[in-house]
């Protein structure tokens, strides 16, 4: 093993440990009385039943984590990347070819190897707390479509990157930026409108006093609504959430059945108070921001590191004959030793996160003039979801996109 393959051992063991620790902290963290701003939202028996579920979601979670490192450390240690790039050489397809196999046949393996975690999950761990509302039908049209999107979307993708980066050399990584950004600013227009109908239905809200009350809202600060959903959230779960998607003309509120079947209007017109807040407050250009200067680094990064033998190497990877370093290998392996780097970044960027969940609570409770209508859906919907009250500050700082329950009341009361 060369340095490159030590780096990227000790970073997934690092990053693996974390986890690790973060997970038994938060165990650690579940307090057996219900703190006092819960109490007369949730009884005994709710907040029991809550504490339950973190414990075995946590534990599953940590059981799954296991295995998949130890068979990414199998497959590697035994020669499985090698012996997947000489059989996809060996396809006779040529670079395009032999990288859309390659990297189609780890994908597809993953997929699989996934599977009985992803229906566990589902029909056992969901079931048993009352979420699931899938069927075996919905569940296995789900992973077709979503096997279907990923071949024609990220298909193309992935061949244009492979073809910039055999063709053009040096100046290959501008061109994969340019692509990429193009591909995600392409996809955040046709996503509401073509591809996330492929798996919930959005059905235009009923006119009535929820339609009237919000439409009020959005007018009184401004924001030109172009249209509010419901989607059928229940399909496939009974837990409840809201979100906001989409720009320019295909921008929408979609607020799921089961959200809008336990909460009032008013705690309605304060949760889309707040998804309105994160577009006022440009969370979203933000982050598209964020995320495109994101791809821009890691595609200059890339274009040295393919260059480099001894990455290959670490994989085992035959680098001494004159078809050059595979560059579809290169991005795998490139993936693999950003791990300490995109785990510092994914801290960054969940606290980021946090830090516009709490600016976009602060803007409902400062445009609708009531705070308490925002902390009464949020206890609802942390009731509704049996979300954990109590998190470690540790496991929040490494996971948590939103801040725990009580820190957010604490901020909406100050």
């Amino acid at each position: 093993m060369n340095a490159y393959a030590w780096i990227i051992l000790v970073a997934l063991l690092v990053e693996y440990g974390l986890n690790l620790v973060g997970n038994r902290l938060n165990l650690s963290s579940l307090q057996l009385a219900l703190p006092d701003e819960f109490r007369g939202s949730f009884d005994d028996e709710r907040y029991t039943k809550s504490q339950d579920y973190t414990r075995t979601k946590t534990r599953f979670s940590m059981v799954m984590a296991s295995f998949d490192l130890a068979l990414l450390l199998v497959f590697w240690l035994s020669g499985g990347f090698a012996w997947l790039d000489t059989w996809a050489r060996g396809l006779g397809f040529g670079p395009l070819g032999s990288g859309l196999s390659f990297i189609g046949l780890l994908a597809l393996g993953s997929r699989l190897i996934g599977l009985p975690s992803t229906l566990y999950a589902t029909f056992a761990i969901e079931e048993r707390f009352g979420f699931n509302r899938t069927t075996l039908s919905t569940f296995w049209q789900d992973q077709v479509k979503s096997l279907v999107l990923t071949v024609l979307l990220g298909g193309p993708l992935l061949a244009a990157i492979l073809w910039l980066f055999n063709s053009l050399g040096e100046g290959a990584w501008l061109w994969c930026w340019a692509v990429t950004t193009l591909f995600t600013l392409v996809g955040m227009f046709l996503a509401p409108t073509w591809i996330m109908p492929l798996f919930n239905k959005f059905t235009p809200i009923e006119e009535g006093e929820l339609k009237d009350a919000i439409l009020a809202y959005a007018r009184s600060v401004s924001f030109p609504l172009e249209g509010i959903f419901v989607i059928d959230g229940s399909k496939r779960s009974s837990k409840a959430n809201a979100f906001f998607t989409g720009f320019g003309k295909s921008k929408r509120i979609a607020l799921f059945d089961t959200l809008i079947e336990g909460q009032s209007t008013a705690e309605l017109v304060a949760v889309v108070a707040h998804e309105i807040g994160h577009y006022k407050r440009k969370h979203i250009l933000k982050s598209l921001a964020i995320g495109i200067a994101h791809f821009g680094v890691l595609f200059w990064m890339l274009s040295y590191f393919l260059q480099t033998p001894e990455l290959f190497e670490a994989f085992g990877l035959d680098v001494s004959g004159t078809e050059g370093l595979p560059v579809y290998a290169g991005l795998l392996f490139f993936g693999l030793l950003l791990t300490p780097i995109e785990l510092v970044l994914s801290v960054l960027m969940s606290a980021f996160s946090r830090k516009n969940e709490f600016e976009a609570d602060a803007f409902a409770a400062q445009t609708t003039a009531c705070a308490e209508d925002l902390i009464s859906a949020l206890k609802k919907l942390s009731l509704e979801n049996l979300s954990n009250l109590t998190p470690h500050p540790f496991y929040v700082w490494l996971h948590h996109t939103h801040p725990p329950i009580l820190a957010r009341i604490a901020a909406l009361r100050s």
